[in-house]
């Protein structure tokens, strides 16, 4: 099952999930970044970071290379902002939606306090799904090593590799 991981990552947890999972499912990396970076520190990051997400904002995206034909499953790779995905994912999504219709999707989210359960209700709202295939939580799985992350990323990976 040819496999892309769709992110977004602002301090790098996002990122190290994903390129672990990349790694043991030999899939393809799609990150996205806004034009715009956003601040990454202190109340900068909370104020604009919130502000984009209750706004609803779409953030241009710098170019990134996807084509949906090529892949069976798609999964989505998110920090929680205010309990839902980070507005460049959104961003994503409403540029694919066409291309990313009959496709299977998973979904890996990265927090600190919590509302990665919320976040996949309001990506499965964007997506138009009522499920997704499987679903993965850590709590800053790079800033807060712990191996039950990495028993969580080594399970998510073995039920994906069943899918196909």
């Amino acid at each position: 099952m040819k496999t892309a991981i769709v992110y977004y990552s602002l301090n790098g947890n996002t990122e190290f999930a994903a390129n672990k999972i990349a790694e043991n499912i030999g899939a393809d990396l799609i990150p996205v970044r806004p034009v715009k970076a956003y601040p990454d520190k202190g109340f900068a990051k909370l104020f604009w970071g919130g502000k984009s997400v209750v706004m609803g904002e779409k953030p241009k995206l710098q170019p990134y290379s996807f084509n949906a034909e090529n892949y069976d499953l798609i999964i989505f790779g998110s920090p929680v902002w205010a309990n839902t995905i980070a507005p460049p994912l959104r961003t994503f999504i409403q540029e694919n939606l066409i291309s990313l219709k009959g496709k299977t999707f998973a979904f890996i989210s990265c927090f600190t306090a919590a509302g990665g359960d919320k976040a996949l209700i309001k990506l499965k709202g964007y997506l138009g799904v009522d499920a997704v295939a499987a679903e993965l939580y850590l709590v800053d799985p790079k800033d807060k090593p712990d191996p039950a992350n990495e028993q969580k990323i080594s399970e998510f990976c073995e039920k994906l590799k069943s899918l196909g």
